[in-house]
């Protein structure tokens, strides 16, 4: 099923009235209660600064939560077992390739504190995902930030020679789609490296966004573990299946790179509830191409507002866009905190930019139409 297929025709008349949704689209939704909850908080501002999907849980993985609310009492252990076997069913592969995580995070977290040593300093983007440089921070470890190259994506060729300067050990992360700029490093430049790379450099390929990607010169990490032992692929259920609140990730490794990652795993991670959700998420087969569905009617609002403005834009291939905002950051973030529009924090260096994460099409009119009031008082 080509998941590009669903944002067509069918939905002209969703976009413009944006309250409703026609064509293939209703067809996708059709079931769920309204277009889902949105990212609108009780007081009424809309949270457009934390890149959730405003779906939330699909409708099976709710029920699958209270169902299993009556087994909430016991630890997790079995039910991760089967999140991890079913995991690997989907993957092609084996449970023993499988790790899982309170959120994708966590298994990162693993990753450094398994492979990162004095000896062996971390290698990253700039910008880029903050929580990997902040989990190495507690220790005596270096990290070198690598600036992206013009067209945002990774610069490849400098953190190689970074990272295998001397022989010595390193690990590399890379966030690809990377977060916050949206945009992707083609698959084939990493891989050329990964497949060049003496096994001590230890790469960290961050797949948090990978369902929403449409670049045809980006493909998953994953052929790359059996190979490779020195490649972790690290993914999550937080985006797509709009678990973000219950915790859920997962790594993707050779079975002896995952038994190190287990030396350093808090206990009972995996909780029961959001066992229950994963297992019910992976077998609703509608619901990523829902999520995306959705996701593109907000992108597709976000480039008409940003065009007609004439403000810049990254090609993104995320649940958020990263665009110029002409003046002071701090005074636009607290422009649009004032009007009810919680929008991205900064990402140094690129403070002249704001991310904006998608919210449900009628949230993105609304801050469509608070961008224009902007303009119309020359704040931007």
């Amino acid at each position: 099923m080509d998941r590009r297929g669903f944002v067509t025709a069918g939905m002209t008349a969703g976009l413009a009235g944006v309250s409703g949704a026609g064509g293939a689209l209703g067809s996708l939704l059709a079931g769920v209660p309204g277009w889902g909850p949105g990212k609108t908080l009780p007081d009424g501002t809309i949270r457009l600064s934390s890149n959730e999907n405003p779906l939330g849980l699909s409708p099976r993985a709710r029920q699958a939560v209270i169902d299993a609310i009556p087994v909430a009492n016991r630890y997790p252990s079995d039910a991760a077992r089967e999140v991890e076997a079913a995991l690997a069913r989907q993957l092609g592969t084996t449970p023993d390739h499988v790790i899982l995580g309170a959120g994708s995070t966590e298994v990162l977290q693993m990753a450094v504190q398994a492979y990162q040593s004095p000896h062996a300093p971390m290698v990253v983007a700039e910008p880029t995902f903050e929580d990997v440089p902040r989990y190495q921070r507690p220790f005596a470890y270096d990290m070198v930030a690598v600036p992206l190259l013009p067209d945002m994506s990774h610069d490849l060729g400098r953190m190689r020679e970074v990272a295998e300067k001397d022989r010595r050990p390193s690990v590399v992360y890379v966030c690809n789609p990377n977060n916050p700029t949206g945009t992707v490093t083609p698959s084939a430049e990493l891989n050329e490296w990964i497949a060049d790379a003496p096994e001590t450099t230890m790469f960290l390929v961050d797949e948090a966004y990978f369902e929403y990607v449409d670049d045809p010169r980006y493909t998953s990490a994953l052929p790359l573990v059996d190979a490779h032992p020195n490649v972790i692929v690290v993914r999550t259920f937080s985006k797509i299946f709009g678990m973000a609140g219950l915790r859920l990730g997962y790594g993707v490794a050779h079975p002896g790179t995952i038994g190190r990652l287990r030396d350093f795993i808090s206990s009972n991670n995996a909780n029961v509830l959001a066992s229950h959700a994963a297992l019910a998420s992976l077998g609703d087969q509608d619901l990523v191409a829902r999520s995306v569905a959705v996701n593109d009617a907000a992108k597709q609002i976000a480039h008409a507002t940003l065009d007609e403005l004439s403000l810049e834009y990254l090609p993104t291939q995320t649940n958020f866009i990263m665009h110029r905002i002409h003046g002071d950051l701090g005074s636009y973030i607290g422009r649009m905190r004032d009007a009810g529009i919680r929008v991205g924090r900064p990402f140094p260096p690129m403070l002249g930019w704001n991310r904006v994460s998608f919210g449900l099409p009628e949230e993105m009119e609304r801050w469509a139409e608070t961008l224009r009031g902007f303009r119309e008082r020359s704040w931007m």
